[in-house]
């Protein structure tokens, strides 16, 4: 992605702010203009005073009104113009930041999963205000540098050709250097950018779980990783520094070279009656004038650079490919009746190693259906596909008679109620987290739910009841507890489908034992995938799977399947073996 193409992305962002853009313009040509006009003043204002005895005192009080006025109308129109700038780049970048969040909303749960999720929040914060800042600075100096430019050009041009055409020669070598300095620190920054994330991504880890790295103690490796990490941002760091440092004295050492070459012709000029010395001096003025816009031109290349390098990355999310849209004649599933049908289905997450394959099974409504098997058999696959986090390689699932494709995402996870062993809470109050999933749910069925999830009396003992807030990921409530308010979450809809993946895993066992009964209660009448480690939580399903390498190898009832003396006797009994 060249930076041509990347800076015709975020033009396009800017369409809907065009008036900000036009009136952006139209300030800096009048701020620039008024700019070029004062040194014309301050030239005839000398001429005015050349000779000590022919002082034109009256003209030079008319110089000065006119002077004041330029002075405050300049200072308006740039403040104008900055206003503009500023709400031009804000809402641009608000639109680029709502898409790429719209976009990770869309994108296939695989890509999420193949990400770091670091380098995800590095990519949608920080690179997001990188490009922010680049085009602050480059709305509100391009267009004053550029206006500059070619506004000096032309005042210039009406006093002395000559003179003009030595400035306008210099010239090209301001832009050598700069585009010199430009290709090298485009490379820098884009390291930068991708080193940076790696470190968020990996504080992000450590700071999520820092049990886990006491417990392994694993302090000094992960400062040793992060020391590592460090010293190469350090390196990348110091190096786009360098180049966009070199920036301001090269074009510095131009714009003397400008300045030496206006001073010189132009003194030539004055002492053979060319020009004045009041239009030498203007003159002067406007070779600073004339080479302050590449100053700041070559600093905002510089900048841009870094928004460039940040631009790409955030675009890398926003052109992601989508999931699968829905079907154009999709159906709103509403109310299914739990039947569900997986028809000689494959998948794999890796094309090259295999999973599922030719699965079969047909449920029944209000059957509850166990998962069993050893890790990484594809338990929790089967429930990525029936929640269709996945499309399947091959076959079919229908549910209550329509193939989950022909139905609409929303709809068909609408119908399953899923309680995982992984628990999430987001920060807010207990009231919010358990109604979740129905956010017009009143005080007394959230209470009703809570009480049917057994979390009742532990929500009362917070210090503000349902209302306490809940910290990020509720790190001030015990893990058993957020399972507990996740169970409660689903107690609440009571969808007609659902599905409990290790759900009493983070539970005691007696909680767990009244919990089996809220389940049981709640389970009447719906269809159930109980995915389950603890073979003792499915002694009462209607219908055990046990799978083996993706593929089904047993299935019946608990006392069937112990009478077959299999895989699953096996299981069973290691569990429950009398030393």
């Amino acid at each position: 992605m060249k930076n041509k193409s990347v800076l015709s992305k975020i033009l396009s962002y800017t369409k809907p702010y065009r008036g900000y853009l036009v009136l952006a313009m139209i300030f800096a040509v009048i701020s620039v203009g008024l700019t070029l006009y004062a040194p014309i003043l301050t030239g005839n204002a000398i001429d005015k005073i050349i000779d000590e005895k022919k002082v034109d005192f009256n003209g030079i009080s008319v110089i000065l009104i006119k002077f004041g006025v330029v002075v405050g109308i300049t200072a308006i129109t740039q403040w104008l113009m900055n206003l503009c700038t500023n709400k031009l780049t804000f809402c641009t970048v608000r639109d680029i930041r709502i898409t790429a969040f719209d976009r990770l909303q869309i994108v296939p749960l695989k890509y999420i999963d193949a990400q770091r999720q670091g380098d995800i929040i590095s990519r949608m914060i920080t690179d997001v205000e990188q490009i922010s800042d680049g085009l602050l600075m480059g709305f509100t100096q391009l267009f004053s540098g550029i206006v500059t430019i070619f506004g000096t050009i032309g005042f210039m041009l009406s006093i002395d050709l000559k003179i003009t055409l030595v400035v306008v020669l210099i010239t090209p070598i301001s832009l050598f250097v700069a585009g010199f300095i430009a290709k090298r620190t485009f490379n820098m920054f884009k390291i930068q950018s991708e080193t940076r994330g790696e470190m968020t991504s990996l504080i992000e880890e450590m700071i999520g779980n820092q049990k886990v790295v006491k417990a392994f103690c694993y302090e000094d490796d992960a400062e040793e990783k992060f020391d590592e990490i460090n010293g190469r941002l350090q390196q990348c760091g110091v190096k786009a520094l360098f180049y966009s440092a070199l920036t301001n004295p090269c074009t510095r050492f131009v714009n003397g070279l400008v300045y030496s070459g206006v001073g010189i012709f132009g003194a030539v000029s004055a002492m053979s009656g060319n020009i004045t010395v009041g239009q030498l001096s203007c003159f002067l003025s406007y070779a600073n004038q004339y080479t302050k816009p590449f100053n700041e031109i070559s600093g905002v290349i510089t900048e841009l650079q870094s928004a460039f390098a940040s631009a790409k990355r955030v675009f890398e999310i926003i052109e992601e490919e989508p999931q699968t849209p829905d079907a154009e004649n999709a159906v709103v599933l509403t109310d299914a009746d739990g039947r569900v049908e997986i028809d000689d289905v494959s998948f794999s997450y890796v094309p090259e190693i295999s999973l599922i394959e030719n699965l079969n099974l047909s449920v029944k409504p209000g059957q509850r259906i166990a998962i069993v098997g050893p890790t990484g058999c594809g338990k929790t696959t089967i429930i990525n596909l029936l929640m269709r986090f996945y499309d399947v390689n091959k076959g079919e699932i229908s549910v209550s008679g329509f193939k989950i494709k022909e139905i609409t995402r929303d709809s068909l996870r609408s119908n399953y109620g899923m309680v995982l062993q992984e628990t999430w809470l987001k920060s807010g109050t207990v009231f919010e987290n358990i109604a979740y999933g129905k956010p017009d749910a009143t005080m007394e069925e959230v209470v009703e739910a809570a009480k049917a999830a057994h979390c009742h009396s532990f929500i009362k003992r917070l210090p503000k009841g349902y209302m306490t807030v809940i910290s990020d990921e509720g790190s001030n409530i015990s893990q058993g507890q957020k399972q507990l308010l996740c169970i409660a979450r689903v107690m609440l809809c009571l969808p007609p489908m659902l599905i409990l993946d290790e759900a009493t895993s983070s539970i005691d066992t007696l909680t767990e034992i009244r919990i089996q009964k809220a389940f049981a209660k709640m389970m009447q009448g719906r269809t159930s995938f109980i995915v389950a480690h603890r073979l003792s939580t499915i002694k009462e399903a209607d219908c055990i799977l046990v799978m083996d390498k993706g593929h089904i190898i047993e299935q019946g009832t608990h006392q069937q399947l112990l009478e077959n003396n299999g895989f699953y006797a096996n299981l069973y009994n290691s569990q429950f073996a009398v030393s």
